[in-house]
């Protein structure tokens, strides 16, 4: 009985510090281009954005007057790289944007 705990502990515990473990590709928000940010044109109205863009991924429900467009990745459990867009709005009406864009957009 004692050979038989010892081996299913053993197992167990070797499962669990096994170094070979799968590790998968994370990615969560918006992925945007810079094809799609250069067809932004000056007084869109705020719906033919989200047409193009999707929908923002963080509103802020007290200055409306701007959207936020947020996508990270995470390759394996390594360094989470991000990616960042400001949309502005003026009258509901597009005004401009800022970009923090990634050099190329990682995508499984």
């Amino acid at each position: 009985m004692q050979k038989l705990t010892a081996l299913i502990l053993t197992l167990v515990l070797s499962g669990c510090a096994f170094p070979g473990v799968y590790k998968i590709n994370v990615q969560q928000g918006n992925i945007v281009t810079d094809e799609e940010l250069t067809s932004l044109s000056e007084g869109m109205p705020r719906s033919q954005v989200h047409a193009l863009l999707g929908t923002p991924l963080v509103l802020n429900p007290v200055d409306l007057s701007r959207e936020y467009y947020i996508y990270t990745f995470q390759r394996r459990g390594g360094e989470i790289k991000e990616q960042r867009i400001i949309v502005y709005y003026d009258n509901d009406q597009f005004s401009h944007y800022e970009a923090q864009l990634l050099e190329e957009t990682p995508a499984y």
